[in-house]
């Protein structure tokens, strides 16, 4: 490890032990009785090398703001203010003796009366008189100070040494824990200070030419940020002074999105100066000096090896330093070489915590997302502020079972890590967990555990010194663990997933095909296991094209089977985390593979295990806690892709299970789709019996479906893809309304025409028939008449065919609405009437009332209004015994048209309110637009011409891309017209030019 990887990491804490003192001294000749104070970390005082008690984080606080404000009297208030700030104590200044009291009787020499104090009294406040006494930020002060002096002078290496030492000030974060306004107000002009000094420490490294020293400085940075314009444009200049030129502009461009994309701004100057600086290669304003020949490699290959890193332990705050005889230990994993996304639970990880307790942060996830990389990295970052030593412990819970490591054996490694002796231990727990609690109780350590699948293995091994950190990560959420902090790491997202395969492939090879690596990305799910294990099957098969990969990894079946690199597979991360379940979790877990949509509540489980959505949600609960299931919001569930793979595999072990649970999962949407139809469970004669569904009525039903939402295109092809032809079917029929309320009228013609061909080889001989009545009944929406009638030709063929009276009946009243659209009057007329006489045989109340209503429509086209209305009362009679809202709001809207067209416009209110209350109750969009553009007109008529505009907009607002195009033309139409009258011909025109591009052949 080189200097570049210490500086800045408070290794060489500011005590009594340091080799040297600022005017040279050794740690020897430091005065016995001198007073030494250090706020760059957590707080802490020395006096000669005794440490000294400065009581709880209160009273450090008030000591810290006297130190600050050294020499200066600093007011009672003043110091109130600056500790408590809004929230001062009920005592008010009283309290202060309080804490000035012991702190003299800390700091002070024995004897010494208040007027010699280091904090003296005088009336009003307290000052603080140092005398001798040190202070590391009097040190920082100077050494920051000497620096810039030695870089205007030209002195790189005094400069960079002077960093360095400045730098090994900070033991952590400065005030560490204390609370009150000056704290934070100094901890943030100190942290600035840090940046700064580390900016100018790796702009030295560059001007010196050590590139390689700039890079591992900038990687291992405590303070780097992710936004940080001049640390990027050091990097940048040490890339290209290492002859990097490639990735020098890849992390311009790197950085000019981020700010782009989560800031909203470009690169400043600078940076772009730089940017420029590299694309011309010029080396004087890059890197102090005249062009040179620069080698393929790093030009910091030819410069001197760096000097060691210190050693020398930090004494915790709290008690003495270790005996100098026992060594720090660091017993830690190597870090990765790209951990990439991981910013936020990095910085999670790495916060500052309280100095007083053992603070416990429980990191989990599912297999092969990168906990432990995580946790190794955030460790690497914080090892330095722990001078005890940084253990690490894999318990090995998914392992195989001689390699899961108890609690016991977990105890005897750590024991002996931190007593550094192979003696006798105890091997009963409790015994262990009492010489654990007191090898540690005066040490400040940082501990791992790593794959832990319960609180109760965890539980002993944490340390008992004050001020330790201990990070656990494992698949298995830890509800029974006390700790402090929780993190779920989730997978990547796609750029980040391309991100690290391209570093893991070399941006060369990755950008010849972007498209390919963005496809692999997908297809590893944002698992890094899976991301690396593609990138080592890439790198050993040079030959392969990404665009190969993806094809062998296009098949959900194949695809675990590719991410296997000799004792590496995913699927066997995935299974021992399934081999943990208890055999209740397994049969839920293979259940969840048959789930149709990517999302899911409990209510797709519990159908297919048959149990009760309470007990459901229970399972559903534990798996998300073993990190086998998501859950991206409250009672919500969903599969990683890569999981979903796994699960499928195990069920096709268990094919006759499968079967059951895909039977019993279809038919639930089954039920759901024909219960939230305006036809009812009544209106489909064949297909399976849903009255023993969960759904109370229809809007339970229909709340569910909706629900779905744009997943409801995925269950058919479900059905489909799995054989499940009848299924299928049944769904894509039952949908229809759902989807049709709503303007889906796209993913309504793709159920049906993934339905569709396995139609003619369903079980049910109803179904061919059926499906092209549904989809002419989808294009009579959208406004394609002519190819809705070729449907219904077609589909009153097959239902002759098979003697089948209620098909034949539905066809003639979808071809009737068709021929009506189409001008066709006396063919719709004839079909209308015979549709009806059908639906009186066959008790359609349903189609009885929509035939009736189309006849209506068709009497309202020749003008003959009244006779129209006549046939609407009759359909209203049917739907208000049917019970349908949307069906009555249909019909309402229909008596309200007519009259209109009769000049009612008292009559048209109130029908077109009652139908836009319904139409709102079931969330029909269509219907709502139409019946607040009929309010509209109505308005219109009454010459409320602004109600009226403001009523035709809002109709036009409800509509969106998927709406009827006949009913858009009809409400342009109707604004225009109310535009024109209100004397505003330009927006007349407009909606009218609207309103004809809309119009198409039909």
């Amino acid at each position: 490890m080189n200097t570049a990887d210490t500086a800045g990491s408070g290794r060489g804490a500011w005590h009594a032990a340091d080799a040297t003192d600022t005017a040279g001294t050794t740690g020897a000749e430091v005065a016995a009785d001198r007073l030494r104070f250090a706020l760059l970390g957590p707080v802490s005082a020395h006096r000669g090398v005794v440490p000294l008690d400065l009581g709880p984080v209160r009273r450090q606080a008030v000591l810290a703001a006297l130190i600050l404000r050294a020499e200066t009297l600093v007011t009672q208030q003043q110091l109130l203010d600056d500790v408590w700030g809004l929230e001062p104590p009920g005592t008010g200044r009283r309290v202060l003796p309080s804490y000035v009291y012991p702190l003299r009787k800390a700091l002070d020499v024995p004897g010494i009366g208040p007027t010699a104090s280091v904090i003296r009294g005088e009336r009003g406040g307290y000052r603080f008189v140092p005398g001798e006494a040190r202070t590391d930020i009097r040190e920082l002060t100077g050494q920051a100070a000497a620096v810039r002096g030695a870089k205007a002078a030209g002195d790189l290496t005094t400069a960079l040494d002077g960093c360095t030492r400045a730098l090994n000030l900070f033991r952590g974060e400065p005030l560490a824990g204390l609370p009150g306004p000056l704290a934070d107000a100094e901890r943030q002009r100190l942290a600035r200070q840090r940046r700064t000094l580390h900016q100018e420490r790796v702009e030295c490294l560059v001007l010196l030419g050590r590139y390689a020293e700039a890079l591992d400085e900038l990687l291992a940075s405590p303070t780097a940020q992710p936004h940080d314009e001049p640390l990027a444009a050091l990097r940048m200049r040490a890339l290209y002074g290492s002859g990097r030129q490639a990735e020098a502009l890849a992390a311009y461009q790197e950085t000019r999105y981020r700010l782009r994309d989560e800031l909203g701004v470009e690169p400043g100057e600078e940076l772009r100066r730089v940017h420029q600086g590299v694309l011309c290669r010029d080396d004087p304003m890059l890197l102090g000096r005249a062009p040179s020949p620069r080698a393929t490699g790093s030009a910091a290959a030819q410069a001197p090896p760096p000097a060691a890193a210190p050693t020398q332990p930090t004494a915790p705050e709290r008690s003495p330093s270790p005996p100098p005889s026992r060594p720090r230990r660091n017993e830690l994993p190597g870090d990765t070489a790209w951990l990439v996304g991981r910013e936020p639970e990095l910085a999670l990880l790495t916060a500052p915590v309280p100095v007083g307790s053992v603070f416990v942060a429980a990191v989990d996830g599912t297999a092969g997302v990168g906990k432990t990389a995580l946790l190794v990295r955030a460790a690497w970052t914080l090892h330095d502020q722990y001078p005890d030593g940084c253990l690490f412990v894999d318990l090995h819970t998914h392992g195989a079972p001689h390699e899961s490591l108890r609690p016991q054996r977990a105890l005897h490694q750590l024991l002996r890590a931190v007593n550094g002796a192979d003696g006798e231990l105890p091997d009963e727990l409790h015994e262990l967990v009492t010489a654990w609690r007191a090898a540690t109780s005066s040490l400040r350590l940082l501990l791992i555990v790593d794959d832990a699948r319960s609180a109760e293995q965890v539980r002993p091994l944490l340390p008992a010194g004050p001020g330790s950190r201990v990070l656990v990560a494992g698949r298995q959420r830890l509800p029974g663990l006390d700790a402090d902090k929780r993190l779920t790491v989730e997978p990547l997202g796609t750029g980040e997933a391309v991100t690290l395969l391209t570093h893991l492939l070399g941006e060369t090879r990755a950008e010849q095909e972007p498209e390919a690596a963005q496809e692999l990305a997908r297809r590893c799910g944002g698992l890094p296991l899976a991301l690396r294990i593609t990138g080592a099957r890439l790198q050993n098969r040079p030959s392969w094209t990404l665009a190969h990969l993806v094809s062998r990894m296009s098949d959900d079946e194949r695809r675990l089977g590719e991410l296997r690199a000799e004792d590496r597979s995913v699927e066997a991360a995935f299974r021992m985390s399934y081999d943990q379940l208890t055999p209740e979790l397994q049969r839920g877990f293979r259940a969840l593979g048959q789930a149709p949509t990517a999302e899911f509540d409990g209510l797709t489980p519990a159908a297919m295990l048959g149990r009760s959505l309470q007990d459901t949600e229970d399972l559903l609960e534990r798996l998300v806690d073993a990190s086998l299931l998501q859950q991206p919001r409250p009672s919500c569930y969903r599969l990683h892709d890569l999981v979903r793979d796994h699960t499928r595999r195990l069920a096709a072990a268990v094919p006759e299970e499968a079967a059951a649970d895909r039977a019993a999962v279809l038919h639930l949407y089954t039920a759901a789709g024909r219960i939230a139809s305006d036809w009812g469970p009544e209106g489909f004669p064949t297909g399976p019996d849903v009255s023993h569904s969960p759904f109370s009525d229809w809007r339970e039903a229909d709340a569910w479906l909706e629900a779905a939402g744009g997943q409801l295109l995925d269950v058919v092809a479900f059905a489909a893809a799995t054989g499940q032809r009848d299924h299928a079917c049944w769904i894509a029929e039952s949908l229809v309304d759902s989807l049709v309320r709503q303007g889906r009228f796209h993913e309504c013609r793709s159920a049906l025409e993934l339905a569709l061909p396995g139609a003619d080889l369903a079980d049910d001989r109803r179904m061919p028939s059926s499906l092209r009545n549904c989809l002419a009944v989808a294009d009579i929406y959208q406004g394609c008449f002519q190819q809705a009638h070729a449907w219904c030709t077609d589909a009153l063929r097959l239902a002759r065919h098979q003697g089948d009276l209620r098909e034949q009946a539905r066809a003639m009243a979808v071809m009737g609405a068709a021929e009506r659209a189409l001008g066709r009057l006396r063919e719709a007329a004839a079909h209308l009437r015979e549709a009806m006489g059908l639906a009186a045989r066959l008790n359609d109340d349903w189609l009885a009332g929509m035939s009736s209503c189309n006849l209506g429509a068709l009497h309202g086209q020749q003008g003959r209004h009244e006779e129209a209305l006549t046939y609407y009362a009759t359909s209203l009679t049917f739907a208000e015994k049917i019970g349908r809202p949307r069906m009555i709001s249909k019909t309402l809207c229909f008596t309200a048209e007519a009259h209109l067209a009769l000049g009612r416009h008292t009559e048209v209110k109130d029908l077109a309110r009652r139908a836009a209350g319904l139409a709102q109750e079931v969330g029909d969009l269509q219907l709502r637009a139409t019946s607040l553009s009929l309010l509209g007109a109505a308005e219109h008529g009454r010459g409320d011409l602004p109600l009226a505009i403001t009523l035709q907009r809002e109709a036009l607002a409800t509509l969106n891309e998927h709406t009827s195009r006949p009913l858009e033309m009809e409400v342009r139409r109707r604004l225009g017209r109310t535009y024109a009258a209100a004397g505003h011909p330009a927006k007349a025109e407009q909606q009218f030019r609207i309103a004809r591009s809309l119009a198409k052949p039909t």
